[in-house]
């Protein structure tokens, strides 16, 4: 089974992009973040063409998940199970995370996939950033709550933390920022304490593999990135986890491509194969940041 998570930075726009990315890695279930439509918008006729059932919640301009799974979706939860609150600030986005939709959940090939986007929290001590820490420990509360930590759970999506410092371009750049701060990587800490493991760190542990890029400056030729993209899998699945990878070559070339790579996990056996890029990328990034 093949699991992938992708901030797709608006479906409409991305949606060619994300149909070539389909045939390309043929994932089983694909988590989506910050699709910026409303249900009514969402796209099912194009992946239910491409093999694909669609389950989407968002809310319009901002925001935005859905699960598209070709094996089925049931038990669909959204919101952790509440309806969205009433929003106070209609203009804004990112300081009433309750009010925005951030979260939807399925049973998806036996597998209970849980697929986020957290709230960027903008700066550190603003209300957007509280907002964020008072998000991160609701998701906390519902998955000890709803779910059960002894099934085959993932955990997905845009969780905006970088969680140690090997996760970023330069710790002493990022330093007193947000998706670094100890606040948020104690939050993230407390998922993992609660019986969820990083499984990309699973087969990877070296540094320089990031999953979000800045599009100025040439960030992303110069890997100057953030791995705040996540897949985390509760204990059933950690023994299972036989590949990991995040496929920088979705992050290239045309239609504009999301600033976010997707990232993606095969459990039990390996799925489609396709070349990432990072070997033949490593070469001239170095150059690259040497030059600087």
């Amino acid at each position: 089974m093949r699991i992938a998570t992708w901030n797709v930075n608006s479906l409409k726009a991305r949606l060619e992009k994300v149909v070539w990315w389909l045939d390309r890695a043929r994932p089983d279930v694909l988590l989506m973040q910050e699709t910026k439509l409303a249900d009514a918008e969402a796209p099912t006729a194009v992946f239910r063409e491409a093999g694909y059932e669609l389950a989407h919640h968002g809310e319009g301009r901002w925001n935005g998940v859905a699960i598209a799974s070709r094996c089925g979706i049931d038990g669909l939860v959204t919101n952790f199970g509440e309806p969205l609150r009433p929003a106070q600030t209609s203009e804004t986005g990112d300081d009433e995370p309750l009010a925005e939709a951030r979260m939807i959940s399925a049973e998806c090939c036996g597998v209970r996939v849980v697929c986020v986007y957290a709230p960027n929290g903008r700066v550190v001590g603003s209300s957007f950033y509280e907002a964020k820490l008072v998000w991160f420990d609701r998701l906390a509360r519902w998955l000890g709550e709803a779910v059960d930590a002894r099934a085959p759970v993932v955990l997905g999506g845009d969780l905006n933390v970088a969680p140690e410092d090997v996760d970023v371009w330069d710790a002493r750049a990022c330093h007193g920022g947000t998706h670094v701060s100890q606040p948020e990587r104690d939050a993230f800490a407390r998922l993992c304490r609660g019986g969820l493991v990083d499984a990309y760190r699973l087969r990877h542990s070296e540094p320089g593999r990031y999953t979000w890029w800045d599009y100025r400056a040439g960030n992303f030729h110069k890997n100057f990135g953030m791995r705040i993209d996540h897949l985390l899998v509760s204990a059933p699945l950690k023994p299972r986890v036989v590949w990991a990878e995040i496929d920088r070559e979705a992050r290239k070339g045309k239609p504009i491509p999301s600033d976010h790579a997707p990232l993606v996990i095969d459990v039990d056996e390996p799925g489609r194969p396709f070349d990432a890029g990072w070997a033949s990328a490593d070469e001239r990034i170095a150059g690259r940041r040497a030059r600087l």
